[in-house]
Parts: C-alpha cells; structure tokens; sequence
C-alpha cells in the first residue's frame, strides 16, 4: 500500500489491488477515513499510518456500497461509525451480507485470510446534497449514482480535493453495474465538472491522483464513451482485456 500527502489534511492510501483509494482527512481534532483498502495486510497498518502523520479518527465514510469500499469496520472494529449517503444506506439496507458474502468469494479466490469477518452493522444516513461537519470545515457531499444505484463524492474544499468514488478512473472506463444508469451516470459527471474545474487533486475510486487538467480530460472522454453507447470505442488509455469486459457488459445494459 501506497501513502502519499495532498494537503497537510488530506492523506490517500492505494491499495495494491485495482488501485483502490481510501483517503484520510482531517481538520481540528476530528478526522475521517474515506473508503478503504483491500487486502488484509493494508487494513491491519491503516491505524497506525493515521497514528503516525497525527491524523484523529471520529468516523468511516464510504463513497457507496460496493464492498471493496466498506471494509473500514476491518481496520478500526465495529465500534467506527460508518457514514454512508440515504442511497447507500438503503441499498445496504435492501441487500444484508451482501458485501460480506463477496469478500468471502474475493478471499477464497485469491487464498486470503482475515481475522475476522466483514460486519457492516449499522450505518449513518447522511442527507446528499449536504455537508458534514469536522473540525471547524465541513465536508460537501454530493449524489454520484449511474456507476451504481447509490453514491456521493465528497469536496473537501479548503484542501481543494474532490473524492469521486468509483468516477474519472484513469484504469477504468465507466462501469454501469447492475443498478446503474448511463443517464444518472451522465447526470454526476455534470455534477462533478465544476468541482474538478475547482480541485487542486481529485481521488477517484481506483488509479492514481489527478490534478484537474487531467480529471476533466477524463470526464470528458466518460461523456463520449457513454453518449456513444452501444456503438462507442473504448479510450486509447483503457483498452486492456478487463476493460472491454466492463464494455461488453456496458453494451447489453444499454440496448
């Protein structure tokens, strides 16, 4: 797992597997981890890199309800309170252990082990669009569904960040799951725009750290690859086996 420093608030961790971003931040004496990382070893050290670099922990927040973005409870027991928007708390609500039951699938895959399992318990609906508070700033949070049914992108303003869960991927192209939508997809990079035109960095869900010349090349080509749908071609930069897997699936959803 990699760490690296945005802003003196703003850390973000990427896991070794799909690039996974699990950013952390700060501001007074509150603090919250955003998303998470994967594998087991990563988890097992997030409390003490918050620990070194003085960062506090008040709570989890993740980005929406895939599971490979929920595993903060691993890291910081089930005692951490888990802030998710309205959307994702009725999709956890309307799908109990579903998270859990594909990180077995995932760990028995890949021969891993944890020394627990995944328990996401009870979470905290957050009313998207709005704010929460930490420290004496507060957080923007805004509705991001299409990927998904659910979602919100988060603005930490006063670091210019933007954390856009799983959108303006430089590894992956726009990935309409069971659920989503091209149109609310198309809807959030609307949304999104201004807030990339804004940001010093943006952290999307999985790849690396954007400033916003590159973020808003992305979203520009997400718009083209969606509005081009079925018939669109992949971008020159995400063409890899996986990719047009996601595509093929993309294609059936649309027609």
């Amino acid at each position: 797992m990699r760490v690296v420093g945005l802003h003196r608030d703003v850390l973000v961790a990427t896991s070794r597997v799909w690039q996974t971003t699990c950013t952390i931040v700060r501001n007074g004496d509150e603090g919250f981890v955003i998303d998470s990382p994967v594998l087991p070893d990563e988890l097992e050290i997030l409390p003490a890199v918050l620990e070194r670099a003085q960062f506090p922990l008040s709570g989890l927040l993740a980005t929406h309800a895939d599971w490979d973005h929920l595993l903060g409870r691993l890291a910081f027991g089930k005692d951490a309170a888990l802030g998710v928007c309205e959307t994702t708390a009725a999709r956890l609500a309307a799908e109990p252990g579903a998270a859990a039951r594909e990180l077995r699938a995932f760990d028995d895959e890949w021969y891993l082990r944890r020394p627990t399992p995944l328990s996401i318990g009870q979470a905290q609906a957050l009313p998207v669009p709005g704010h929460c508070a930490i420290g004496g700033e507060e957080l923007e949070l805004h509705p991001a569904d299409g990927h998904t049914a659910d979602g919100m992108a988060v603005w930490i303003g006063w670091a210019r960040v933007l954390v856009c869960g799983d959108y303006l991927s430089p590894v992956e192209i726009p990935w309409i799951s069971e659920g989503g939508s091209r149109d609310a997809y198309l809807a959030t990079l609307r949304r999104l725009q201004p807030l990339v035109e804004q940001s010093e960095h943006v952290v999307p869900g999985h790849g690396e750290i954007l400033d916003a010349a590159r973020a808003a090349a992305i979203l520009r080509e997400d718009v083209a690859y969606l509005q081009a749908l079925p018939d669109a071609e992949l971008p020159i930069a995400r063409r890899s086996p996986a990719q047009r897997a996601i595509h093929a699936a993309n294609r059936e959803r649309v027609t």
